[in-house]
């Protein structure tokens, strides 16, 4: 359709509005077209021309495939998924697309072509001519079908390198723009309170300053690639009660503002996000869609977010369904709306016809409409939707494939065949710059935690390869990467990526060993019957690699994922067992974990000859593993979830008060097994030579402390240098360390670094008695540490000065400064 004769469809009648067509005349395009006026006055000037069912739309996204499908990657999606007319839908505008290369598997090709032609009929069907924004999951990489699945987000913790995960997310941003992608559902921000919660495998750990800037970083990689990177979930959902999903959450003031929320407040600072997603919990009663506070009062007019607050899936229609605080979908829309929601996802539920009803009937003020509106067009003319020149075409498609246009293109992989031929290997989500980033991120975040000498392996003659995760390609893959969180709906179709087994690596990796290999025992069944062969081949064999963990999986359908919380940290099914037959083998038994969750892990502490542990580690994982187990790649990842030391004491996380520690005066023992930070290397790194310039300073004040570490061992390797504060006395309960620094530092053998740090007295503010942050006078401990259960040098500080109070512009980091020499 000409865009100089477009139509506009109103409940009474059909209007027709001229625009001057640029190609033919000279007159001025509209003002909210007009690439040289302000964007909020392009977006006001549009805003007055809307009718009121016009504004609602673009404020809904529609998810075209997803009933028919009849899989389930929503909570309760086939009770609130309901057929959407387009036809009666389109004349009006729509705001958002859900998952157009994630609801199905899509050859990429053909899924942006598909895009492309969607997107132009869309603009064309209403009378402005706004497209919709597109939107995906990238938690682990594009969930498209044969994009490069990357490790998952507990394993970015474990990186401890939030360069590298900027890096990532750059790759994946540019990745989704390609193929006409304009929003990416990542990072979750939320900080691991009790590993039983299924979904600890999409968070980045549990401590909240590690967490904020391995987030922040992931959004500027995101940002940097023209990508709108979403903020989730906002706010407290994994301190829900029991580790369940979706549960309520029990939280005080100080915990929510000193654990949950700095994540979020750095990104929103540093990484400049243009979009936030609700949760789907409730805190003290009250559920985050409908938490006005929290979403407008904190996020927007404190912290001062500009974009544009999501909703997570069918999480607005819950306030009536799950919360019961609306008594009907109007008025849940309305509640919503006016705490700050400002865009319903994933498809038209309450936004729609029970939002005009809710303006109609005076409960909800239209103002509150265009309030979300406004900024919904200004991000769609910040992507430069709005623009006269504006052009759907993925840029991920060559010329000749942007023009096709067949009448219909096949979903599916498997029908390849039929499209056309300048289609075909068009679009490579999963290319060698991809493959090596995986590679650099599965590398690093691969943790020992546990050597008694024995690794890395010295070319046994024999090994025994044992485990239900042994050669099983889906056991390196989170819940949502694509494989796992579609394609397993669809076992027809190959996996669309290369995904080698830890078999497949390891026979590859050693290759003058004879490797011999059983299961064992599947993943979380009851038998024992494969026990007997397992055992058989520990003891023919040199060294034992055993594989266990967890398969990933949605709503009970695996051992980790979103809906797949655990009672216990005991391993699934009767991998224990296992384990504790292999060991009494007498044979030196190297454990693998491939999982979602940290795990207890009994005799093994103790017995075992390793221990790997590798967090669902992506397409490459298997190759780092092996590579660890060589000793071609120095294992230097870090915990960045304690190892519980018995599967039912809760929570084993390190960021806690005295009170939660191990005492004569409760039978239960909650140490941790490996603490937060632990991870051995193969060199060995000295740390001496403490200097404490600054040992006092103001309450508005700075240390310097200085200190130098060494690589007195033969093999090149990298330490990470933590600081951990210490508070002996505080007017409210403080954890008895929290993490407020850290820094990788790679070391040459012979290598020494000298490393000065200046740590502001902003980082021992707290949250007071009064429910304001302040920092306090008095004396500190900052302990300079490998882990949190490992401080190898300790600096008493102490603050002097009157109580400081502080807000969101406090100084959120220290500064490090590496000078390098060779002894």
């Amino acid at each position: 359709m000409n865009p100089a004769a477009r139509t506009s469809a109103t409940s009474n009648a059909v209007t027709t509005t001229a625009v001057p067509d640029t190609a033919a005349t000279t007159a001025a395009v509209p003002a909210w077209q007009d690439t040289s006026l302000d964007p909020g006055a392009r977006a006001d000037a549009l805003i007055q021309q809307m009718t009121l069912r016009e504004k609602t739309a673009q404020l809904v996204g529609v998810w075209v495939g997803a009933a028919a499908d009849g899989g389930e990657v929503a909570p309760y999606q086939h009770d609130m998924e309901e057929a959407v007319d387009l036809d009666a839908l389109l004349p009006y505008g729509l705001g958002q697309l859900t998952r157009p290369f994630g609801t199905v598997p899509v050859d990429p090709a053909l899924g942006a072509l598909s895009l492309q032609r969607t997107q132009r009929r869309i603009a064309d069907a209403n009378r402005f001519g706004i497209p919709a924004l597109a939107h995906e999951e990238c938690l682990a990489g594009f969930a498209a079908w044969g994009a490069t699945a990357y490790p998952v987000p507990l394993s970015w913790g474990a990186t401890f390198d939030p360069e590298l995960v900027r890096e990532m997310a750059g790759a994946i941003g540019r990745d989704l723009r390609s193929v006409g992608v304009h929003q990416g559902l990542a990072p979750v921000l939320d900080v691991v309170r009790d590993a039983r919660w299924g979904r600890v495998e999409e968070t980045i750990g549990e401590d909240p300053y590690l967490v904020g800037t391995v987030a922040t970083a992931y959004v500027r990689g995101l940002e940097s690639a023209g990508v709108i990177a979403t903020l989730k979930h906002f706010a407290g959902y994994s301190a829900s009660r029991a580790g369940r999903n979706l549960a309520p959450v029990g939280m005080g003031l100080r915990e929510r503002a000193d654990v949950i929320l700095p994540p979020f407040e750095m990104a929103v600072r540093e990484g400049r996000p243009r979009s936030v997603m609700h949760a789907y919990t409730d805190t003290d009663g009250i559920p985050s869609a409908a938490d006005e506070a929290l979403l407008t009062g904190l996020l927007r007019d404190t912290w001062g977010f500009a974009g544009t607050v999501v909703a997570d899936y069918f999480g607005i229609a819950f306030l009536r369904t799950l919360h019961g605080v609306a008594g009907d979908w109007s008025e849940a829309a309305g509640t919503a709306l006016g705490s700050g929601v400002d865009v319903e996802l994933p498809t038209v539920k309450t936004f729609g016809q029970p939002l005009l009803d809710a303006v109609a009937a005076g409960a909800v003020p239209e103002a509150v409409v265009d309030r979300a509106l406004r900024r919904v067009l200004l991000q769609k003319i910040q992507l430069g939707l709005l623009d006269p020149d504006w052009d759907p075409a993925p840029t991920a498609l060559a010329p000749a494939a942007r023009s096709a246009s067949p009448d219909d293109h096949p979903a599916s992989p498997a029908a390849r065949s039929a499209a056309p031929d300048q289609l075909r290997g068009s679009v490579d989500l999963d290319g060698p710059g991809n493959r090596e980033l995986a590679r650099r991120v599965a590398e690093q975040a691969v943790v020992l935690l546990r050597n008694d000498g024995t690794l890395p392996l010295d070319r046994p003659r024999r090994i025994a390869l044992i485990g239900p995760n042994a050669d099983t390609a889906e056991a390196l893959l989170g819940c949502y990467s694509f494989p796992v969180h579609v394609g397993s709906r669809h076992p027809e179709l190959p996996l669309g990526i290369e995904l080698p087994t830890l078999l497949m690596e390891l026979t590859a990796e050693f290759a003058d060993s004879e490797l011999v290999s059983a299961p064992g025992a599947t993943v979380d069944g009851p038998g024992t019957e494969g026990f007997a062969e397992a055992v058989a081949l520990a003891r023919s064999s040199d060294v034992v690699v055993l594989a266990l963990g967890d398969r990933a999986g949605l709503f009970g359908r695996g051992t980790s994922g979103e809906g797949c919380d655990v009672e216990s940290l005991r391993l699934p099914g009767v991998q224990q067992q296992l384990l504790d037959a292999v060991l009494d083998t007498g044979r030196p038994v190297v454990v693998v974990l491939l999982a979602g969750r940290p795990y207890a892990l009994g005799r093994a502490v103790t017995e075992a000859a390793g221990i790997v542990q590798s967090f669902f580690p992506g397409e490459a994982g298997a190759r780092a593993v092996a590579g660890v187990l060589s000793g071609r790649v120095d294992p230097s990842g870090r915990l960045p979830v304690s190892v519980p030391g018995r599967p039912g004491v809760h929570p084993s996380t390190y960021l806690a008060a005295r009170l939660a520690q191990a005492s004569d005066v409760s039978s239960t023992d909650p140490t941790a097994a490996y603490g937060f930070g632990h991870g051995l290397g193969y060199t060995e790194i000295t740390w001496s030579d403490l200097a404490v310039p600054t040992g006092a300073c103001g309450t508005d004040g700075e240390f310097r402390v200085a200190f130098t570490l060494r690589n007195t061992g033969s093999r090149p390797g990298s330490e990470v240098v933590q600081l951990y504060l210490h508070d002996p006395v505080a007017s409210v309960v403080q954890p008895v360390q929290r993490l407020v620094g850290y820094r990788r530092i790679a070391l040459e053998p012979g290598e020494q670094a000298r490393i000065e740090v200046v740590l502001p007295a902003d980082l021992a503010s707290f949250t007071g008695r009064d429910g304001r942050r302040a920092v306090e006078p008095g004396a500190l401990e900052l302990r300079i540490a490998a882990s949190s259960t490992d401080p190898r040098l300790t600096a008493a500080l102490t603050l002097t000065g009157p109580v400081r109070p502080l807000d969101h512009t406090r100084r959120l980091h220290p500064s490090f400064t590496v000078t390098r020499s060779q002894r």
